[in-house]
């Protein structure tokens, strides 16, 4: 007898990931948990140049300031609680000095401009379809950076935008790299901040728009935690985030689906390597210790030889 239900996936015929592939992840804090993930087992990957961006309209937004290199000036700044804030990215990025900020920001737009040209995956995950917009300048922000939420107006997305804004995504990524594979997922973390219906909400306002845009395909890591984790077990302390074995979980099924057969073997064999460097020895010193680490090099140095790309 089966105690519960699991998502049927099928697992893609072609273009699927492996250790030549190049794959850049934008989106919610769920991109970091799939992101910490593919660089555990050491795919090239970049995770969100611009920090974590929870819906749409940022994503958009930073891609149409990459793929044109159109650079922030020092007018676009916001200065908030001793620090400048950029509106288009996350808060890890603010900096006392707005120079220093102004030059990240570049480097990052001229960095990204490369590393879009040049993925094979893209993958992005949406968090939610509330927004707030600065009511100074009618922009939609990607974060408030604390500034206090009078000066915003919070709004959600309808389909149609969402929609919109994707195809324009798709539209700026295939001008200057044709052959990426777009791969979408919705968050399973729930925003319930924005309130338990406002939420649901939200998620079924992007799950329609990603399922009306063409030529992208869906994983659903939504509808797993929904329907095959619905148990609270598999939540963290706050109730809201996966734990470690949802994600663990998710990624299982989304290597069953996306990652080539012979990309398998290497997967094992660098997980041998990257619980070897975590060992923690009782006596450092002794000869044990000492093959274990000729061993443990000589596996890198296989891996390596074969790929070479692979760094640790």
């Amino acid at each position: 007898m089966n105690f519960r239900t699991q998502i049927p996936i099928v697992k893609q015929s072609d273009n699927l990931i492996d250790y030549h592939s190049n794959l850049l992840l934008l989106g919610s804090c769920f991109s970091e948990n799939i992101g910490e993930k593919l660089s555990y087992f050491k795919f090239q990957s970049a995770i969100n140049p611009f920090g974590i961006l929870f819906h749409p309209k940022a994503i958009e937004t930073f891609l149409e300031r990459v793929i044109n290199q159109k650079f922030y000036s020092e007018e676009e700044l916001i200065f908030q609680n001793e620090q400048y804030h950029c509106l288009d990215a996350h808060s890890s990025l603010s900096n006392t000095n707005k120079e220093d900020l102004l030059n990240n920001l570049s480097s990052i737009l001229i960095s990204s401009y490369e590393q879009i040209s040049n993925t094979t995956h893209l993958i992005i995950t949406l968090g939610t379809a509330w927004v707030y917009e600065y009511i100074e300048t009618g922009k939609t922000v990607a974060n408030c950076h604390k500034i206090p939420q009078k000066e915003f107006n919070k709004r959600l997305l309808s389909v149609e935008e969402i929609k919109s804004s994707l195809l324009n995504v798709e539209k700026l990524i295939r001008s200057v790299n044709s052959k990426v594979q777009l791969i979408y997922t919705v968050s399973p973390v729930r925003h319930i901040k924005d309130g338990f219906v406002q939420n649901k909400q939200s998620k079924a306002h992007l799950l329609t728009a990603i399922h009306q845009t063409l030529n992208v395909s869906y994983f659903p890591s939504y509808e797993i935690m929904m329907d095959e984790l619905r148990d609270y077990r598999f939540y963290k302390e706050d109730m809201i985030h996966p734990n470690q074995i949802a994600v663990d979980y998710i990624w299982k099924r989304f290597v069953e689906v996306w990652v080539s057969e012979k990309s398998l073997l290497t997967m094992k064999e660098i997980e041998v390597i990257q619980k070897g460097l975590a060992h923690k020895p009782f006596n450092p010193q002794s000869q044990k210790h000492q093959l274990f680490l000729e061993n443990i090099e000589r596996k890198i140095v296989e891996i390596q030889s074969k790929l070479p790309n692979v760094k640790f």
